[in-house]
Formats: C-alpha cells, structure tokens, sequence
C-alpha cells in the first residue's frame, strides 16, 4: 500500500550564483573549491583545506544545516548559511510496497521529475535504481519509461541526490562503514545513461569517494541499451560494471523491442562489449532478458542466447515482463521461464530469474514514469473524451 511523506528540505538550488545561494550538495570536490571562492567565503589558498571540511559533512555525514558543521568557525558559517545552500530535491510522492521497495518521485524543478526505487535484499545489501534522464528517447516497447518524451538529462548534482534522498529516508548518515543497507547502485532507472555519460561519470566519482559515500565502483552498475560508441568511454571514465539491455537475439526481433538495435545491432553491440576495459570472470558483464510471452521465450531463444554470450564471462538476468497500463505484452508463464533458465544453467552460465519488486507501486523494471508525465497523459486523454 502507497503511502506519502513529505521529506523535502526546500526546493533544489540551481548551482548558479544567478539564480540564488549556491548548491553545494552534489558537486565535485573542483567544483565545490570553486563555488567556495566564487561566492567569497575564503580566501583561494584555503578553498582546498574548507572544501576537504564541507565535503565530509555534505557527503559523509549527510548534513544540511551550517549550524552543524562544528569544525567550522561560527563567523565563517554565518557566511556560508547567507551565500549557500545544502538542498534536496522536493521530494512529491514516496511510495512503499508490500515487498519492502521504496520508490520516490522528486522534482528537481518545474516540469522535471524523476524516480528512483530502493530495492531491499539486492547485491550486498540493497540497491538503488537510479534515473539519469527524465524521459527518455529510446521507445523500448515493453518499457514504460520508454513512452516518455524525454524532458532532458539530469546533472551529476541530481543524480547524486538521489543517492541523498535514500540514504535521508534509510537513516543511514553517517556513511557506514559495515552494515549498509544501501551497498548497490543501479544506473537502471529513468533514461539511457550512455547519453548522459559526463554527468553518470561525474556522479560516480562523488559517490564513489572514500571521504564521502565511499560506495566501491565494483558495485555501481551502468546498464545500457546499446549505445555502441560510448561502451569504451564508460568503462574507461567510470571502471563500472556492465550491464547490456538485451532482450533478443536477433535483430529483427530485437529492431522491433529496442529500436536502438536499428542503430547499433548486435554484431556491433558484441564487439564493443568483447573490448570493455576490465572484463573478467571478476567483473563479468550482465545481460538483462525480458521474457515476453511466445516472443523471445522458447528454447530455441534460450539456445542461441547461449550461443551469442559464448566465451563471454557472462550471467544472465532474466526479468518476468512487469506489466503496465496500456502495454502490449504478457509476461511469460513461470514454467517457461524456468526450462529457459536451465538452459542456460547447463550451458555453464548463472542465470538468475529477477524476482519482481514493487511491482504494486510501479517500480520494477520497465515501470517508471514520472508523475507529472502520468497526469499529463490522464488530462489529455479526458480531454480527448
């Protein structure tokens, strides 16, 4: 059952002098030395020590009141509370499931609102989905998200505040060095990151930072419908791990499921994963398989999957299609999922069937779409009537 609370701090600062105190809350350390001098709260050659301070109490410590930075000089402060913010995201709706998942709908600004989903029990611990766009460009036919215009990319700044708002609700300040709930960060959300990939790489690096978050790279994955030419640059920029949104075999079928293919088809789409820097049975690549209903689901798919991941250090994600208002597809019968599965078992391969979560509150795979979007859509079609 859907519940809502309201955890906004007050609503997010744009990072520019022009239109209001700065956000210091999701920027890079450069970038906080820079915004530190910028709006004259020290002196050049202090920048590096006060921005070290900031960081820890931003990032380590999940602060956003000045009040609370102790090691910090009151008159230093007092400037700092008149010339900066540390602000969160309005966060509109959150949502709880049956299943433990939390999803929450934040508004970064006027018409521009993304979801982000924790997933209880996942990795380590528990992993955060997180959106990198507001829309989306891609028109998955079995994704949700997909049916989105995108609004546009969101910032490292915002997609770190995702990561912000989780841990605010988990209660899990100061960052934890054992025990986490939150262990796994998903880029699986809102949006193909590989066309936003200076600002996932951007957000990596602050999550990423032993004095901050401190989440290790080696559970932070980047999942991609195949946007060919910036496989390379992901694993060169970020050490991520890899994630390819599949879904068939062939590209007629997979021209029609993720238009991408059109672009990019998979004979490209192998070779760029075949050259991800770091690849290795430690660091295998995730193929994730939707399994529709008589699509993409007889054994003869399941055998020329095997076939096409073939000397791959590889494992198999197959996701039960989460169905959506209006969508086309039907998930495929449990008993058909568990002989591909073992198909692909007996080949040597982990293929591990993805429990659907917070299908309730529509945030399992392939059913994000922001709120704004989802009225938007309801007042046209009343209109229509």
């Amino acid at each position: 059952m859907g519940v809502t609370l309201d955890l906004s701090r007050s609503q997010i600062a744009d990072a520019k002098p022009s239109s209001g105190p700065i956000n210091l809350a999701g920027l890079t350390r450069e970038g906080l030395k820079a915004a530190l001098i910028a709006g004259g709260a020290c002196a050049p050659d202090k920048a590096r020590m006060r921005a070290a301070q900031m960081w820890r109490w931003i990032h380590h410590f999940g602060v956003t009141d000045f009040d609370r930075m102790t090691d910090i000089g009151k008159d230093v402060r007092a400037v700092m509370a008149d010339r900066y913010v540390v602000a969160r995201p309005e966060v509109t709706e959150r949502q709880v499931s049956r299943d433990g998942t939390r999803k929450w709908l934040l508004r970064f600004a006027p018409g521009v609102e993304a979801e982000a989903v924790f997933i209880p029990g996942v990795g380590r611990a528990g992993a955060l989905c997180v959106s990198s766009q507001v829309g989306c460009t891609l028109n998955c036919t079995f994704c949700h998200t997909g049916t989105q215009p995108l609004v546009r990319n969101l910032t490292a700044a915002e997609i770190v505040a995702q990561v912000q708002v989780a841990r605010d609700d988990l209660e899990e300040w100061p960052s934890p060095a054992e025990g986490r709930q939150l262990s796994n960060i998903v880029f699986m959300g809102m949006g193909e990151p590989l066309y936003n990939l200076d600002a996932v790489s951007e957000a990596m690096t602050i999550v990423s930072d032993n004095e901050g978050i401190a989440l290790s790279r080696r559970r932070i994955t980047v999942s991609t419908s195949g946007v060919v030419p910036q496989i390379g640059p992901l694993g060169t920029k970020t050490n991520a791990m890899l994630a390819i949104s599949l879904h068939a075999t062939q590209d007629e079928l997979r021209d029609t499921l993720v238009p991408l293919n059109r672009k990019y088809p998979i004979a490209e789409l192998m070779a760029a994963i075949k050259a991800y820097p770091g690849l290795s049975n430690a660091r295998r690549v995730t193929f994730e398989y939707v399994m529709l209903k008589g699509i993409n689901d007889s054994l003869a798919d399941a055998r020329a999957l095997v076939q096409l991941v073939r000397g791959l250090p590889a494992k198999i994600n197959l996701i039960p299609f989460n169905p959506w208002p209006g969508s086309p597809y039907e998930c495929s019968d449990w008993a058909t999922i568990e002989k591909f599965a073992a198909v692909i078992n007996k080949a040597g391969y982990a293929s591990p069937i993805r429990t659907p979560r917070g299908r309730d509150i529509l945030a399992a795979c392939g059913q994000l779409k922001s709120e704004s979007e989802k009225i938007r859509a309801s007042a046209l079609r009343q209109a229509a009537d």
